[in-house]
């Protein structure tokens, strides 16, 4: 194949071109004479043809390509590429993130006394850029039925649609070709802003150069790219390319048109200037997600451009995904999707994230660390008090219990299954005026016998004993952290290994009868059920105590992880756990806290930064710009769903804070919805409450709230409130959706004082401390 003769620059017949190249060839009326005339009014018919290559070398993106690749190939290219006649090369540095690797690549281009312009990353202005939901159909698209409904490579490319103000910023795609353009149209007459991994080789570029002097009136020239799955073919002799790809663009200097900015990496970023300028190809044939950017009008150049040589795309390290075929293109797209993600989602948790030392998602382990040391300061003084008094107690208690699983009730639910997790819906009372007491009627916020945890009748199902794991664990955990006493760890994992372990005692990885109401939908739970694990956010930081301290081995982890592996597939496929995330109440918040805590725990970071952006999209639809929780109001015992709810809230952002602070920062910057509820929950402290509530309600809840929005920075709102209030208990009962120890997700100053922070002080305990632990 004569690959010169086949890029001249005029219009060819079709059938004058290659099979591989008609893809590129349209017929299109020209107006030759005037594009002619433009060209020689310029003045640049009488400039030399010069060029100057810029190659844009970006971030590597894991996993569509492997680790190091943008360096590897930098280095072929400046060892392999041959000198190209009339052109200078320059190279752009775009945004690159990771220190080490820019400054390989930098020490890299001037070894071989190269050029280059950056645009650099930074920190601060990246964490400052939240989520993008404009592109969305409707607000809550991420929790709503219609999203639930698509096949999951279209709900990644709507969870991509969120990233794109994050990955305009970080990739820069268009932003850097097109600072390359003006970088090179004062140094040449041609300007070809190309990606970083494009290869020119000696016929390739006498094919471009003989192609643009044949049409030097045509502003633009597409050149056509071959993908190269191992480098080292481009240096044998009879290589013979075949390029078919997405081709790079050339301009004239005094070209027109620019790469639209506003179209993201992986979304057609040079594609939409295709459209624009009539560049045909298989793109035509792609079709518009509603969630896209709108494509621009074409341009008044439509048409104006030619065909020019080839160039080789150098090797990404992932094979697979190279094939000219259409099972690769959708494999690389899929591919694509997740590491535009995964880049974003690791610069965020570097630049913005505020770890925990030890990876605590909950609790904060300098806290507990200052337990520890009043724990060693009360050994000497005597008594324990406080917090430390009520951890121990708790403790001590715990371990006279012995562990449980659902195995462990009378009798099985609907399934006959003992290790199916079984509990009836709360609210459903058996009919009074049928035989068969079907169907049943909701009495709601009247709970029925046995669905109130401790009591004596909860023990015909499985919500007390799930608790118990929750709260004996985390108490066990902690204790042993602060004590050093390995009796509490080793008791903490017989309840984790009897749990989530033991293949004949585990609970079965669902929630497939949580609250069932009999006589309806086959004696299947409820979506609502999905909340009877909604404090695991806080039993996966005892989890990661135990493992810190030793108690827990790296395989026992494992296995805990593969437990949870199994059940976050069931929340995020099953009927029940997406109906729940489409909730727009307390239960799509603590749906979102569930899911975040165990993806946190299992180093999914992909689930977890998509749930942390479903939560907030449905900030909005939960909460007014007043801080009305709209849901919460309806009930008969709002002082309790509002504190409930917003306690859910503030847990999430606490998790959040771990890994994306910019959240949490818009969160609580004033004006803010979340901010506002927490301004209108806590103006009504020392009040009463003036709305329905049937329950008796203590009002001492408003204090973990102002702790942790302390924390969170909600200063306005909690500071002007005055001293959190003294006799706030440790731990509050399990319906409140209050972590138990939770002055230990505070900050650590004060933690075990008795002035400086009263709410530590167990003066005038609560009794529900110990209904929560179990004692009667």
């Amino acid at each position: 194949m004569d690959h010169q003769n086949q890029s001249a620059g005029r219009r060819l017949d079709s059938q004058e071109l290659p099979e591989e190249l008609r893809v590129l060839h349209v017929h299109q009326p020209l107006d030759v004479e005037a594009l002619t005339k433009r060209y020689r009014d310029s003045g640049l018919d009488r400039v030399p043809n010069t060029f100057i290559l810029y190659r844009i070398i970006g971030n590597d993106l894991y996993p569509r390509h492997a680790k190091g690749q943008s360096r590897q190939n930098v280095r072929f290219i400046l060892e392999n590429e041959p000198k190209l006649a009339d052109c200078e090369k320059r190279w752009v540095l775009n945004r690159i993130f990771d220190p080490g690797e820019r400054q390989a690549i930098i020490e890299l281009l001037v070894q071989h006394d190269q050029s280059y312009l950056e645009i650099p990353f930074e920190a601060e202005a990246f964490a400052q850029i939240g989520w993008d939901y404009s592109a969305y159909p409707e607000p809550g698209f991420l929790s709503s039925a219609a999203f639930h409904k698509l096949e999951p490579l279209e709900q990644e490319r709507v969870l991509t649609a969120a990233y794109r103000k994050k990955n305009l910023y970080l990739m820069n795609n268009n932003g850097a070709r097109n600072a390359a353009l003006e970088d090179g149209r004062s140094r040449a007459k041609w300007v070809l802003p190309w990606d970083g991994n494009c290869f020119v080789t000696a016929s390739g570029w006498e094919a471009i150069r003989a192609a643009v002097s044949a049409a030097p009136h045509l502003p633009y020239f597409a050149v056509p790219m071959q993908r190269i799955t191992d480098n080292a073919e481009l240096l044998r002799d009879d290589f013979a390319p075949s390029p078919v790809e997405e081709p790079q663009l050339l301009f004239r200097r005094d070209a027109r048109e620019r790469f639209g900015e506003n179209h993201p990496y992986g979304r057609r970023p040079k594609v939409e200037l295709f459209w624009r300028l009539g560049i045909p190809g298989k793109w035509d044939r792609w079709e518009d997600d509603p969630w896209e950017q709108p494509r621009a009008e074409p341009s008044p150049e439509l048409g104006a451009w030619g065909v020019a040589g080839w160039v080789a795309r150098l090797a990404s390290g992932r094979a697979h995904l190279e094939a000219s075929t259409t099972e690769s293109f959708k494999n690389r797209g899929r591919e694509r999707q997740k590491a535009i993600r995964a880049a974003i989602n690791h610069v965020t948790r570097e630049v913005s994230a505020q770890p925990d030392p030890i990876g605590l998602t909950c609790y904060r382990f300098e806290a507990i660390e200052v337990l520890r040391a009043v724990y060693r300061e009360q050994a000497k003084s005597g008594p324990r008090a406080g917090l430390l008094q009520t951890l121990l107690q708790n403790a001590a208690e715990a371990l006279d219990r012995q562990p449980e699983s659902p195995v462990d009730k009378p009798e099985p639910g609907p399934s006959g299954d003992l290790q199916d997790y079984y509990h009836p819906a709360p609210y459903w009372w058996p009919n009074p005026d049928t035989r068969d007491r079907l169907p049943y009627v909701r009495r709601d916020g009247e709970r029925v016998p046995g669905t109130r945890m401790y009591e004596p009748q909860s023990l015909r199902f499985d919500r007390t004993r799930l608790q118990r794991l929750f709260d004996d664990t985390t108490t066990l955990a902690l204790a042993a952290s602060v004590t050093e006493d390995e009796q509490y760890a080793i008791h903490a994992v017989r309840w984790l290994e009897r749990w989530f372990v033991d293949p004949a005692m585990r609970m079965n990885p669902h929630l497939t009868f949580a609250q069932v109401r009999w006589g309806h939908n086959e004696n299947r739970g409820a979506q609502s059920g999905v909340i009877e694990m909604k404090d695991l956010y806080y039993a996966l930081d005892a989890v990661r105590l135990l493992h810190h301290i030793g108690a827990v081995s790296s395989d026992q982890l494992e296995r805990l992880r593969a437990w949870f592996r199994d059940y976050l597939d069931w929340l995020l496929t099953s009927e029940q756990g997406t109906k729940e995330a489409q909730a727009r109440n307390n239960h799509g918040t603590f749906y979102d806290l569930q899911v975040a805590a165990i993806a946190a725990f299992l180093d999914d970071h992909d689930t977890l930064y998509a749930t942390l952006a479903r939560a907030e999209e449905r900030i909005p639809l939960q909460i007014s710009s007043t801080g009305i929780q709209y849901e919460e109001m309806t009930r008969p015992i709002t002082a309790h769903y509002c504190c409930f709810t917003l306690q859910g809230w503030l847990n999430l952002l606490n998790l959040a804070a771990r890994f994306d602070g910019s959240f949490v920062s818009r969160a609580s910057a004033p004006g803010h919805p979340l901010r506002k509820s927490v301004e209108w929950l806590l103006a009504h402290e020392g009040f009463p409450w003036p709305y329905p509530q049937v329950d008796e309600f203590d009002h001492r809840r408003f204090n973990p709230i102002k702790a942790l929005g302390e924390t969170l920075r909600y200063a306005s709102a909690v500071t002007e409130r005055g001293e959190i209030a003294a006799a706030a208990p440790a731990c509050f009962a399990p319906h409140d959706g209050v972590q138990i120890y939770w002055p230990l997700s505070a900050a650590a100053e004060g933690v075990g004082s008795t002035t400086k922070v009263h709410y530590l002080s167990k003066k005038g305990a609560d009794p529900s401390v110990n209904a929560r632990m179990g004692r009667w």
